[in-house]
Parts: C-alpha cells; structure tokens; sequence
C-alpha cells in the first residue's frame, strides 16, 4: 500500500530489496509439485528439501480470505490491484478478538534509514492492538548480514529475528535450523485456523518456509512475476519523441540519442538486470533459482551463453558513454532518485517498488514529473523469456527456547500483520493512528512527518498478507504496476527448482561469492569477458560440478518444477 523501500544503488543488488508493504504475495494454489528431501526428513538431515507427504504435514491448511474483493485479480503471478478510493469508514474487522497474551517480545529485522525511537506512538498502537509488548531492535538493513550473523553465533538471540533471502549465505541456513523454533504444532494442517490471517497465506509460500524437515519460517508472499523494472521518464520521452524500445540494438541506439554529457544528461544507470531478463538467464537473486535443467543437463546460470551475452551487452553500454557516471562505483553509488528526478538519466532498473516511490517523492514538487515501467523486451527483438521469482524471501524466526506462550503471542503479532488490504489491522500496520501518523483528503490517507519517520519497516516484516498493490494516493501507478507484471508474468516460467526451500552443504556455500564483484567489474570494463570465463572454469573445479551432481540428485528424487 505504500512501500517503505530500500534506498537503491545504481546497479541493483539482491540485498538491496526490501519486499515492502504494498509487495506480499500472490495467492498460488499450490501448482508446484511436492518436493521430497533429499535423503529423507525422516533422517534429520539439513541439507536438501523436504517434500511429498512430509512436506504436506507440515503446511497450514489455506483458506481464502474473502474481507475484501480486489479491483484487478491476480494473473500471471502478479499482486492483486486496488485502484478504487479506499473506503476508510467502511475498514472491515479481520481480527475481532485480540489474540496476544501480554509477552514482552524481542525482535531483531533489518531497517533501511533512520529507526524510530522506541515506545513512539505506533509501536505503542500496534503493540496495543495485538495484546503484546513488542520491543525492536532494528539493525542497518545494508549491513544486515554481518549482524545476522554475530548474533545467530551467539547464545544471545532475540525472540525473534527476520531473515531476508538474500543473507541466507554461508552458515545461516543452518543456523535457522539449530536455532529457531518449529511452529509446526501452531500452524501445520486446521492448526492455522486459530490465526484466521495466516491461513489465508498462499500455499508456496509457506512451502518456502520448511527448513531442515520443519516449519520455521513465517513467511513474506511475493509475486512470481518478475519485480525489477526498466524504469523510465516518460514525461521526457513524450516531450522528446523518444520511444520505448524492443530490443537490445534499440535500446543502444536511443542510449545514444538521448546522452549529451556536456548538457549533463545520460541514458541510463547500470542495466545488467534488465540484460539477464532480455537474453533469459536464469534468475539469480535467490538460491537455487540460478540452476535449471536444459536439454537434459543441470546448468548453472553462469555457465550459459546468454549470461555472458547479457553481461557483454551491458559493458557495451558503458563503453559507449551513456551510462551516468555515478553508475561507474557500482552497489555502492548514491541514491539514484534525486539525479533521477533532475533528468541527468532516464532509465533504470530497479525493483517495482520504486516506481510509487519515485512518483510520491516529486508528486509536488515536480508535477509534471512522471516515471513508468518498460515492457522487458527479448535481446533480438522478440519475446523475453523471464524466470518466475520465488514466493516469498523474507522469513521471520522464533528463538528455540521461545516458550509456547512467547510463541502464541509471536503468532498473535503475525496475524494482525497478514491483515489483507482493506482492514482495519492492514492500516494501522501500515499506516498508523489517523491524525498522528497519516491525515485523510477526500478519501485518500496521507502519512504525516511523523508517519514517515515512525510507519516504517518494522511490523510489516513479521508476516504479510498475499501480494497486494494499493496505492489510494496514485491509483494509476498501482494499476500500471499490476498490468506490468501481468503483461511479463505471461512471458514468465518456472526454473526446476522453483518454490524449493533449499539447505546446501556448507562446503559450497562460498564457491560464489566473489561472482557479483566479478559481474561489476566485466560491466565496467575492469575485467574482460575471458576473466569471467576463467571465473566460472575455477568454480566448476572448486566444487561447482560437485554442487551440480548434488542438485541433480534432488531433482532425481523430486521432479522438476519448472512449467
């Protein structure tokens, strides 16, 4: 409803997303096949998936939730859309009884800007409304790894602690499943029923929330079709006569066009992940989405001509010149949004969220100002061939030691947070207490200063409702947001190991990761595209081939669940 995004880096990075609160999930009956782990869960192993009957114990029973009807129905794995004005005097009720017991809980969860102080007026209401004593410790979400991991190696864990996918590197998987608790006598089967919002989480992705044999995980839902954008100026391309293009040669060719570096004007930022989305390869952002059986053998993202292709393409666009400079440091530039919004660049792709973000920001101040989302195009002109995304990458774990009436109330908190769009519990998450946090003009909730220091990524990372995007303040954009990712979601397919909750062996976990860095420094023109080749030689003898025959034999014993 309105995303509290991460501040974004020139060339996007899977730890820079943050799933926000207009982003959950879309409501997927289960179309994937029941995984089997690997080597059985009967025998305790942590490594591999767990699947089949195993797998089916363990997931809650779904149950529609049917408070509100959406303007746009989910399609092709997009949200559902609102783009109705909200009717705020007629909020439903999804929780009529408060379920919290009074625990005092701790929570650790990565937080992009400045946290609140702690007792402000919306943890006070939220903490109020759920019937518990919630205390945050809110940790730099760029930096949030290093902490994850201090903390999780300690005997001192918080109550509960959120992990995004993007830091389920190196020993944190295995620590989630010594660590935290199994919420399987909570949530598995009719369980779920006593938590009326949680039930109505879509199936995947509590699949996605099974770890070494057991249900851990309270999940995020998100969207399978894709969530990163080519996003661009189209007040100036209208102005201009510029026209959005349909390939990669005409994309280079109005690169071109529109870079005068004299006039401070360039094309574009980094568009390495609009080039891996136009050449097709596989998704990357999330393990094992990168691994996908093709003509029979195992492939691992990087070893595929289109990898290199996209990665040649995107090192052209900077030898060209029409790459804004700031683009040149990489993760690490500034904020893209002021130089955005000044016109010194007009396209760049980041995640969907930023398309309401960019609009809000120079809603006043910039009228005429108006960003919108590119159609991915296939690198020659034809149809891409996009990779589904998983459904859901942000979990949210309860201390092992936790007792039943801790975890109760953890289940209380998530309930109240998965409140589906047009409760009354879905706007104090997100909104807060009107006339504190957010004040309401002909029907459409405004957050106030304090509503924007306070309202922020906090609650909303327990749990979350199935994907929503509802923008009351620009219905326009959560509707071109929706249609967007239905329009690619029909180009959009399962790699084999889609929706898989996988443990790897410790012993690979790091065999990749210097490969971003790698990817930076062939686009920038640092490193040649051999460089990269010797790269990928070196970690198939490392172990990449071992880690191959090891994912094959889960797809041996589970299938594929690629459509």
């Amino acid at each position: 409803m309105t995303p509290n995004a991460a501040s974004a880096s020139a060339a996007p990075s899977r730890r820079t997303f943050l799933a926000n609160t207009a982003i959950a999930a879309v409501a997927v009956g289960g179309g994937m096949p029941l995984l089997a782990a690997c080597g059985g869960s009967e025998s305790g192993s942590r490594e591999g998936t767990t699947s089949g009957k195993d797998a089916k114990k363990l997931l809650p029973a779904y149950v529609t939730n049917n408070v509100v009807t959406p303007d746009i129905p989910a399609k092709n794995g997009s949200a559902v859309g609102f783009t109705s004005k909200l009717d705020l005097a007629g909020l439903k009720t999804s929780v009529p009884k408060k379920l919290g017991k009074g625990s005092k809980i701790t929570i650790m969860s990565p937080f992009w800007g400045s946290p609140p102080k702690g007792n402000n007026p919306y943890y006070t209401g939220m903490n109020d409304l759920i019937g518990v004593d919630v205390q945050w410790q809110n940790q730099d979400g760029n930096t949030y790894d290093q902490k994850l991991g201090a903390v999780l190696a300690s005997s001192d864990i918080p109550d509960v602690v959120v992990v995004p996918g993007w830091n389920m590197g190196g020993k944190i998987p295995s620590a989630i499943i010594s660590k935290f608790a199994d919420l399987g006598p909570y949530l598995s089967g009719d369980a779920v029923k006593d938590y009326p919002n949680l039930a109505a989480i879509p199936t995947d992705a509590w699949r996605r929330s099974i770890f070494g044999g057991k249900l851990l995980g309270l999940p995020q839902p998100s969207p399978w079709a894709p969530g990163i954008v080519p996003l661009y100026r189209q007040d100036i391309f209208d102005k201009e006569g510029y026209e959005v293009p349909k390939s990669c040669d005409e994309f280079m060719a109005l690169a071109k066009d529109i870079t005068n570096a004299k006039a401070k004007r360039w094309a574009c930022l980094d568009m390495k992940w609009t080039a891996f989305q136009a050449f097709g390869v596989f998704s990357g952002s999330e393990k094992p989405l990168g691994w996908n059986l093709v003509d029979g053998k195992l492939v691992y993202r990087i070893e595929t001509e289109e990898y290199l292709e996209a990665l040649e393409w995107s090192r052209k666009l900077f030898e060209a010149g029409v790459v804004h400079p700031d683009a040149k440091m990489g993760k690490n530039s500034p904020d893209p949004g002021p130089k955005f919004a000044a016109g010194e660049f007009l396209i760049y792709a980041n995640n969907i969220s930023q398309w309401w973000s960019r609009t809000t920001e120079q809603a006043t101040q910039n009228p005429e100002f108006k960003v919108w989302g590119m159609d991915v195009w296939g690198h020659d002109g034809g149809n891409p061939t996009i990779w589904a995304e998983q459904p859901a990458g942000i979990f949210a774990f309860v201390n092992k030691k936790a007792s039943e009436s801790v975890i109760r109330d953890v289940l209380a908190v998530a309930n109240v947070t998965a409140a589906p769009y047009g409760t009354k519990e879905y706007m104090m998450t997100n909104y807060g207490v009107e006339g504190t946090h957010y004040t309401v003009k002909d029907g459409v909730p405004t957050k106030t200063d304090q509503g924007n220091i306070e309202v922020m990524n906090a609650y909303v990372m327990v749990a979350s409702p199935a994907a929503t995007t509802a923008h009351p303040d620009f219905p326009e954009v959560a509707k071109g947001q929706v249609e967007w990712q239905q329009r690619m979601g029909a180009f959009t397919k399962k790699s084999s190991f889609w929706g898989m909750q996988i443990t790897e062996p410790g012993r690979y976990t790091n065999l990749t990761n210097d490969m971003e860095q790698m990817e930076d420094d062939v686009v920038r023109g640092r490193k040649k595209i051999s460089d990269m080749q010797q790269w990928v030689s070196d970690w198939k003898s490392k172990g990449g081939d071992r880690l191959r025959d090891w994912y094959q034999q889960i797809l041996d014993e589970n299938g594929s669940a690629a459509n």
